[in-house]
């Protein structure tokens, strides 16, 4: 078996925590290429230690000095800023983990996929806000896009790729996050400490709180537009407890197939890190006689109205996506830091879409710009609500 060399673009996050984890453990079969990391030089040194990368980049320059010391005696090469991590992700790395929270993480994902290779995604952001950039890009390179969701990774495997005519509908499942029993009256007094406490996944603090508001299954059904060939009204979300099955893919002749793990992101990490074969993983093995029950409902949007705005904009596309998902950054980010309230997340994305309509963008300096304008947006918004 040959060696595979890898890339891990957000080495200190969950999911590339996680990727490592699955490297680390068979370190014969796979070379680390290079490592990036945006503030945590403590992480990343540790990482580039163990697994001996060629290159480790930390994103905030005033670190530079801190990781250049921390790796000083080994083989590693050091460098920073922004420019630097896509010049990692340009290395032409075989396998790429695309894992940057956010449009940051859009720049070197793009250069990743121009070198060719396999760059698996766990970056929703990048296709949320660029999703025909980002598949056309793969396509005119030759490179294979390899989602690392789980829901999306779950598709992968049951969609019949060789004819996707036969397929009428995807069904991505959603936990409910924290708050799926609440009352509005108690959500409206949500603390981020209790936002962030995700029931079934150990995931950041903004995509916990994305899940805690259903604006992360919105996303997702967005991204899921574009990796599978089906119209707009082919997607859709229920709400599932367990996170047992993580979605479903129903067939023109009644045939529902689901992909079914234990909820560790290291299931979805390790098919696209050993595609088109498979690898061991140290997940807990699915029983489902111990879980008892599946439970499936169908999400509320009266208290989770972010979803109905995310698949609002999913019919709508053109720019609608990119505002969607920077007016989100904005406001869960204002949430975060104690100056709105949860509820006041998705009235912030409504009025910034109610606010700001550019075209369709057709690059990726489009996306930037109508990234930009989306948070001008929302932080007008934000501020005429807080003052």
């Amino acid at each position: 078996m040959s060696v595979r060399s890898v890339t891990i673009l957000g080495a200190t996050g969950s999911v590339g925590t996680s990727t490592l984890d699955l490297v680390e453990r068979e370190p014969d079969r796979f070379r680390v290429a290079a490592l990036t990391a945006q503030r945590d030089v403590d992480g990343l040194a540790a990482a580039a230690r163990r697994t001996g990368a060629a290159l480790a980049v930390i994103g905030d320059p005033a670190r530079y000095e801190d990781l250049k010391a921390a790796l000083a005696g080994t083989k590693t090469r050091v460098a920073s800023g922004e420019q630097a991590i896509v010049d990692a992700a340009a290395l032409g790395a075989d396998w790429t983990m695309a894992a940057i929270v956010g449009i940051a993480g859009l720049r070197p994902t793009m250069a990743a996929l121009a070198g060719g290779g396999t760059v698996a995604l766990a970056n929703k952001e990048s296709l949320v806000s660029a999703g025909a950039l980002v598949t056309d890009a793969a396509q005119a390179h030759g490179a294979t896009l390899l989602p690392v969701d789980s829901e999306h990774n779950a598709v992968f495997q049951c969609f019949d790729h060789a004819a996707p005519g036969s397929i009428r509908k995807i069904t991505l499942t959603a936990s409910g996050g924290p708050f799926r029993d609440w009352s509005i009256e108690a959500m409206r007094a949500a603390t981020p400490a209790q936002a962030v406490k995700h029931p079934n996944w150990s995931m950041g603090a903004k995509i916990s709180v994305d899940s805690a508001t259903l604006m992360n299954k919105g996303l997702e059904l967005i991204e899921a537009f574009h990796l599978f060939p089906l119209p707009a009204d082919g997607f859709d979300a229920i709400i599932h407890p367990q996170s047992v099955v993580h979605a479903l893919v129903d067939y023109v002749d009644g045939s529902v197939l689901a992909q079914l793990g234990t909820p560790d992101m290291r299931t979805p990490i390790a098919h696209s890190l050993a595609w088109p074969q498979r690898m061991a993983t140290p997940c807990r093995p699915l029983d489902l006689a111990a879980i008892g029950r599946l439970d499936f409902l169908a999400p509320d949007h009266e208290r989770f109205p972010a979803l109905t705005i995310a698949l609002e904009v999913l019919a709508a596309g053109g720019a609608r996506s990119a505002i969607l998902n920077a007016a989100n950054e904005v406001a869960v980010a204002a949430f975060l830091d104690g100056r709105i309230g949860f509820l006041d997340i998705a009235l912030i994305v409504r009025k910034a879409l109610d606010r700001y309509d550019p075209p369709a963008p057709v690059s990726i300096d489009d996306v930037f710009a109508i990234d930009a304008g989306a948070r001008r947006a929302a932080q007008a918004a934000m501020e005429i609500m807080t003052a």
